[in-house]
């Protein structure tokens, strides 16, 4: 049986991977699917890929891009979430800072440098017209619980995560959210060490048959939001909310939204140089 090694946010974005690993799919087709929890986001996952720690994540679409062009031996071989990441703005809920304009000059809690919490912060900062030198300063707090003790503590002013996965802070009056900022791209794509896209195509191909056929009717699984409000510890409004904002792809990203991503990536002074679509893609 082929070993497999994937990671992603354990977040309700990846629970279509539970439900399919739960059901034995992919070991029916001979596939030992190890799923990874990395509380650390995209960084860390980053990180993991470089290593070989594991072969596939599922990853936010900006932090991976800058990756690959600084070296990551890595390939997108698809979009899994079509749709814009909303990411929450937080504060400590009795911080002094209640606004936009507050937070300028303020310290950005960050999972870690590469992150979607650090890139998203210079999207942030170009929507407000913000000096990207002066007006960004970032603390590394690693993971959502560092987030938490960082704001508590005063360690750091603001920080950027998914708001639905941090609403239950809000609501325990833990944080307080005082913006919300959807990503300029489609949020999550799966992306792949190359060197198990050479060695391992025709599994690839299975798994992400198997993941795309649950995604396509993700919705309408029976009483899929109480699942997810159960499982994620959510209100079941919320969930029902999440759902109707967020839709999952089963195809490759395609060139004109990658140049996009570049685009902008490029402008902020994320990345040094735009690459060709094809240093970027694998299509399966």
């Amino acid at each position: 049986m082929k070993k497999v090694n994937i990671g992603g946010v354990p977040e309700h974005f990846n629970l279509a991977w539970y439900l399919t690993l739960k059901d034995g799919e992919y070991k029916n087709q001979d596939i030992n699917l190890r799923w990874h929890d990395y509380y650390g986001g995209t960084g860390e996952m980053n990180k993991a890929l470089r290593s070989g720690e594991i072969d596939m994540a599922v990853i936010l679409t900006e932090g991976v891009v800058k990756d690959i062009i600084e070296g990551n031996p890595s390939k997108i071989v698809q979009t899994f979430v079509e749709t814009p990441l909303n990411w929450g703005i937080h504060v400590a809920a009795d911080s002094e800072f209640n606004t936009i304009n507050d937070i300028k000059g303020a310290r950005a809690a960050i999972s870690r440098y590469g992150s979607g919490s650090h890139l998203m912060a210079y999207i942030n900062a170009k929507n407000n017209n913000w000096n990207l030198e002066k007006d960004l300063n970032f603390e590394v707090i690693k993971n959502l619980d560092g987030a938490i003790k960082g704001l508590t503590n005063g360690d750091a002013d603001y920080f950027m995560w998914e708001k639905f996965t941090t609403k239950p802070i809000v609501d325990d009056g833990i944080f307080r959210r005082i913006a919300n900022l959807p990503s300029p791209w489609p949020c999550f794509v799966i992306a792949v060490r190359q060197e198990f896209i050479d060695n391992n195509e025709d599994d690839l191909k299975i798994i992400l048959d198997i993941i795309n056929e649950t995604t396509s009717d993700f919705k309408s699984i029976p009483s899929i939001d109480k699942t997810i409000a159960n499982r994620y510890e959510q209100e079941l409004e919320d969930v029902q909310e999440w759902l109707s904002l967020t839709e999952w792809s089963q195809s490759i990203m395609d060139k004109k939204t990658l140049d996009n991503v570049q685009e902008q990536l490029y402008d902020l002074k994320i990345i040094s140089e735009k690459v060709d679509y094809a240093q970027l893609i694998h299509e399966i």
